[in-house]
This record gives C-alpha cells, sequence and structure tokens, in this order.
C-alpha cells in the first residue's frame, strides 16, 4: 500500500511540474512577443512607418513653368507658356469589352495612330490605376471635344500642359534654341544634378546653356492609393505647388535683329551685331534658320529628323558653329603686326604687276595685269592687295611673327560666348604641318596665311572679336547673349552680367589707332566704297572674298565697325558672312551698309535699302572683288 500511495504523489508532483513549466512557457513568449512587438514600434517604427507611406502614397509631378525670355528691352516676349493640354489613359479604368474602340476614337480625336496609344499602354498595363500620358501638346478645341463626350472616353483625362511657344522667332531660333524631353543618355548624366527621367529641358541655344535657370522647380501632388494604384481618399492628400523659373533678358535688339535678318536674306551664311564695349551681342543671324515651336508638337521626332538630313544644315550656327578662311580680313592682322614690329616702313611701296613667281607656283593678285602698281602699307590694306601682303608676311613679318599676332587677336580659340557648340577654327604653325602631313613648312604657306587662306579657319565671332580689339585699343569682352536674370513674379534683377575682358593686348595703342585709320580707308577710297556708301554713320573695315577652290564661288566677308569718328561706347561691330554655296554675290558689304543705315537712322531694312540705293533680293555685284 505504501508504493501505491508513493506512485500517487509522483504523478501530483509531475502534474505541477508541467503546469508551472506551461506558465513559464507562456510568460516567455509573452515576454518575447512583447519585446519584438516594442522591437518595431519603438525602435524600427520610423522605418517602417516610412515604408508604409512609401507604398500607399503615390506622387504625381506638377511641371512648372519655364522662365519667360525677351529682349533686351523687355518689352518684346520672345518666349513664353501657351495654355495647352496633355492627355492621360488610366487603363484599368478603361472597360475591356470596349478598349479597343475608346483608342480608336481617341487617337481619331487627338490627330494620331491608334497604333501609338497602344504602345504605350500595352496589355500589360491594363490593370493599373495609374495615369499614362498618350498626348501632349493637345489644344483647347480638340481637349473641349474630349470633355463634352465624356462619356465615350471611360478611362481618359487631360490636364494642363504648358507648352513652350516662340514668338515670330525667326532667325532667332539659333538663339533661344529649344525644348525637348529629356533622352536616357541626358537623364545619366543629368540625374546627380535633380533632373526626374520625364523633364523637359533645353536642347539648344540659350533654353540648354540656361536651362537651369529657366526650369524652375517642379511641384508635387501626393495621393493615397491602394496596391493596385486606385486613389483611396484618405483626406490626408496634399500640394506641394511648383515654382516658375527665373526670366532671361537678352541682349539681343529686336530690330536690329530684324534688319540684320532682312539684309542677309535667303542668303546662306551669318551676321552678327556686337557692342565691342561690353561683348553684347545686339543680333546674330543665320541662314538657313528653323522653327523652334516644331519641337513642342507631337511629330516633333520627325520634324528633328528632316532638319539632321537637310543638306543645308539648318541646325547649325553658323556665326559660331563654322569656321571658313579668313581671307582678306585677315590682313587686318598684317596690318597691325607690320606697324607694330616696324619690321617693313610703312611708307615704303611694293610694286603689285598683278602676278609673281614663287617657286614653280604663279600666286596672282585679285586685280590681275596691270594690277596695283606700286603701293605702300595703307594702299595696300585699302586695295586689298595681296603681292603685297605675301612678300611682307613672307620675308619680314614671317610665319612666326604673323601666328603670333594671330593668336594676339584670338585666333584658333572659342570665344566661350554663352550658346552651346561653338568652334575654335585654326591657326597652323609649321609644327603642325609637318606632325600632321610630315611635310616641311614652306615659304608658299606663308604667302597663303598672310591673305587668310591655306589652312587658315575663323568663325565670324572670332572677327567681330578682331574688330572690338581695335575698336577697344586692345581689349576684348567676352561675347554674350544673355544681359539679366530676373524673378519671375517682381521684375527685380537676380543677375546682372557684366563686361567681362577675355583678352587684353600687349600692342601699343598708337597701333591700333594707325590700323583704325588704315580702315577708315578701305571705305573711303578703298574696296568698299562702292557697296558701304551709308551718310548715316562714318564705317570702317575690311572687305575679303575667300577662295574655296571653284572657279565660280567664293565666300564673301565684310568686317566693320562704326561710328569710325566717335568714342568706342557708341560704336557697334557689324561682320556680315556670305557663304561660297549662294549664286555669287558680292554681298557681304552691301549687306552691312544696309544694317549701318537701320541702326543709325531706326529705318526698317527695306526703308533703309532704299536710302542706299540697293535691293535686297537681287545680287548688286557680280565677278571676285577683294
Amino acid at each position: 500500500m505504501s508504493r501505491r500511495g508513493g506512485g500517487s504523489e509522483d504523478r501530483k508532483r509531475g502534474g505541477d511540474f508541467r503546469i508551472r513549466f506551461l506558465g513559464y512557457l507562456v510568460v516567455a513568449l509573452f515576454v518575447a512577443y512583447s519585446g519584438y512587438l516594442f522591437y518595431l514600434q519603438a525602435i524600427r517604427g520610423s522605418e517602417y512607418r516610412s515604408k508604409a507611406r512609401t507604398i500607399a502614397v503615390q506622387t504625381t509631378k506638377i511641371p512648372a513653368q519655364r522662365g519667360m525670355i525677351y529682349d533686351r528691352t523687355m518689352t518684346k516676349p520672345l518666349a513664353i507658356n501657351s495654355d495647352s493640354f496633355a492627355v492621360d489613359v488610366v487603363p484599368a479604368e478603361v472597360p475591356s469589352d470596349v478598349r479597343e474602340e475608346v483608342f480608336a476614337r481617341l487617337a481619331l480625336t487627338l490627330g494620331i495612330k491608334a497604333e501609338e496609344i497602344a504602345k504605350k499602354v500595352p496589355p500589360s498595363y491594363y490593370h493599373l490605376y495609374q495615369a499614362i500620358q498618350v498626348a501632349t501638346s493637345v489644344d483647347y478645341t480638340t481637349m473641349a471635344s474630349i470633355a463634352e463626350r465624356q462619356n465615350d472616353f471611360p478611362g481618359v483625362y487631360w490636364r494642363s500642359n504648358p507648352v513652350r511657344t516662340y514668338l515670330d522667332a525667326g532667325s532667332l531660333s539659333h538663339i533661344l534654341g529649344y525644348v525637348g524631353e529629356i533622352t536616357r543618355d541626358e537623364y545619366k548624366v543629368m540625374y546627380n544634378k535633380g533632373y526626374a527621367s520625364d523633364d523637359v529641358i533645353g536642347k539648344a541655344g540659350v533654353e540648354k546653356i540656361y536651362d537651369s535657370i529657366l526650369k524652375g522647380k517642379d511641384g508635387l501632388q501626393y495621393k493615397t492609393v491602394d496596391v493596385t494604384g486606385k486613389n483611396v481618399p484618405s483626406g490626408q492628400d496634399q500640394v506641394d505647388a511648383p515654382v516658375q523659373g527665373r526670366n532671361l533678358v537678352l541682349t539681343i535688339d529686336a530690330e536690329i535683329q530684324k534688319a540684320a535678318e532682312k539684309a542677309l536674306g535667303n542668303r546662306m551664311g551669318s551676321v552678327i551685331v556686337m557692342k565691342p564695349t561690353t561683348g553684347e551681342i545686339l543680333a546674330m543671324v543665320s541662314y538657313p534658320w528653323y522653327d523652334s515651336n516644331i519641337f513642342s508638337g507631337n511629330d516633333s521626332g520627325n520634324e528633328y529628323a528632316k532638319l539632321l538630313a537637310d543638306p543645308n544644315t539648318p541646325l547649325m550656327n553658323r556665326a559660331i558653329q563654322s569656321s571658313y578662311p579668313p581671307a582678306s580680313t585677315f590682313k587686318t592682322v598684317l596690318t597691325t603686326g607690320i606697324i607694330e614690329e616696324k619690321v617693313f616702313p610703312e611708307d615704303k611701296t611694293v610694286f603689285c604687276p598683278g602676278e609673281i613667281t614663287y617657286g614653280d607656283r604663279l600666286f596672282r593678285c585679285w586685280v590681275r595685269k596691270p594690277g596695283h602698281g606700286s603701293v605702300n602699307l595703307e594702299k595696300a590694306l585699302a586695295q586689298s592687295c595681296d603681292i603685297y601682303y605675301w612678300l611682307v608676311g613672307r620675308d619680314y613679318l614671317g610665319v612666326e611673327g604673323i601666328v603670333d599676332y594671330a593668336r594676339e587677336y584670338g585666333f584658333g580659340k572659342a570665344t566661350g560666348i554663352d550658346l552651346p557648340s561653338e568652334v575654335e577654327g585654326f591657326v597652323p604653325t609649321p609644327q603642325w604641318k609637318e606632325r600632321r602631313y610630315n611635310e616641311k613648312w614652306s615659304g608658299g604657306d606663308s604667302m597663303n596665311l598672310s591673305i587668310g587662306q591655306g589652312f587658315m579657319l575663323a568663325t565670324p565671332l572670332q572677327l567681330a572679336d578682331m574688330m572690338a580689339m581695335i575698336v577697344n585699343d586692345g581689349v576684348v569682352y567676352k561675347p554674350h547673349v544673355v544681359k539679366e536674370v530676373r524673378d519671375p513674379a517682381t521684375g527685380a534683377v537676380v543677375t546682372r552680367y557684366e563686361p567681362e575682358p577675355i583678352l587684353r593686348s600687349r600692342i601699343s595703342k598708337e597701333t591700333f589707332a594707325k590700323v583704325r585709320e588704315d580702315l577708315r580707308g578701305v571705305i573711303t577710297v578703298g574696296s568698299a566704297q562702292v557697296p558701304v556708301n551709308t551718310k548715316a554713320v562714318k564705317v570702317a573695315g575690311k572687305t575679303g572674298t575667300a577662295e574655296i577652290g571653284l572657279k565660280d564661288r567664293w565666300h564673301s566677308w565684310f568686317v566693320s565697325y562704326g561710328p569710325y569718328d566717335a568714342p568706342p561706347e557708341d560704336a557697334v561691330v557689324v561682320v556680315t558672312m556670305i557663304e561660297a554655296s549662294n549664286p555669287w554675290e558680292w554681298w557681304g558689304p552691301y549687306a552691312a551698309n544696309v544694317i549701318y543705315q537701320s541702326i543709325f537712322t531706326g529705318e526698317d531694312a527695306e526703308t533703309a535699302a532704299k536710302k542706299v540705293g540697293v535691293r535686297l533680293d537681287q545680287p548688286q555685284l557680280r565677278g571676285k572683288v577683294e
């Protein structure tokens, strides 16, 4: 019996142990779960709440309006934001049984192909409640047509989407540029600068260079959505308003730009009008130009392809993106070196018989036999005598001197203008020729370089800087097309671009004074006496006719400034360049003549042309003239 009683006690003690163990286990589990709950809520709570918000809150970008662009007077807007709309499709809200009909109806209304909508909204997107953009730049009439028939367009929505519009841009297209959607390659580069993959950015001109100033700051709209992207009203939706970009005021004078545009006409080439004492570009024309507005349409890709395929390269700004032999305009550099270095007396004459032989080659002056006769430096520049510069350049100034003075004027180096893709031009040297062609520099090379031919290349803007240095007694200011940045709300000036010297020459003021005097002689008794006949202003300058290897085609140059007898602050530099691709006409100085007449009388180009006796639409002179 004692054994039976002992077994009962053992069972009782075993039961108590299990009860206590279960109790301890429950307490332990409770403590563990409480601790983990505390860890999730207190220690990692902010992390998980952030993740929850990321999942639950959807952000939609509200594009900021770009800053506007004005001419220098602030009275003529050149680039604005026009009212326009974007059309979106929410795929999950389009009934599956009528999806194809809705897409076809929408495409017809928008004037696009149904395949384009199907491409943007593929079957894999049909379950999404996220809005997908299918068209931009939709006008009010089209949008209203969709709104009036809303029942025919389930799942279709629209929103305001201002479009960049350029007003009467014409030849300003190369300065203003245009905007477009950021590409994948551009996004890779600009991601770290705060750009998004669906941004609209400047692609050319000041739109590109000053994009970060013009673009503003996009706003954001926050919405609570479920896992499918469907909006879930929560009462917590909010909006961060966009901030408009700042406005630009250009240095361009719209009236001078129009006069330059008319004076150039439909001739391949360029015109530059610049204030030499500030570097401000008052006008810059490059023909042919393009319409900046075509890039705002839904067919911008095809339009861009057409421009790229155009053999006349309308996208190229010939004033800064193309370089040419400067021809006889370069004799201004030789004249400077001859005077400054005193390597050949200014009053000593050289006889020009119209042609000379050097080695086994015959060099012909532009005035063939009997030539110019005896000419000193002043007459040689006025009459643009090739033989004088061939001989003095080759035998007295030498290639080292020519190269030195070319670089003193800034040739072979970009000016740094605030426009994209400026080229540097080229100043050849004996060392370069030996590396490039494995040939020694010859006296014939020096002769070619002396009159701006051979390997020498320069942009119209570099020649404008050359004239600016002469006007300013040796100082060149950085060319620029933007004058000010202004606040869009108050109009207050945020940034004003002051004149920035980029070159200071060692050449004496006395030399520059003599060069100015000789350049005036080109107009009064020299090669430009006939075409530059305006009485509104005294002009000084140099003509140039660049050979390109064709018997009936030459580039026509005229580089100049005026008034000749006024303080530098009152002067303007005018450079005209007519390409040899045009049927031959010596139009460079004639175009400049019209521009000077227009600037200093306030007349439009047509009136100015009549006053100086030229027709804007007809050639004035045929035949090769230096």
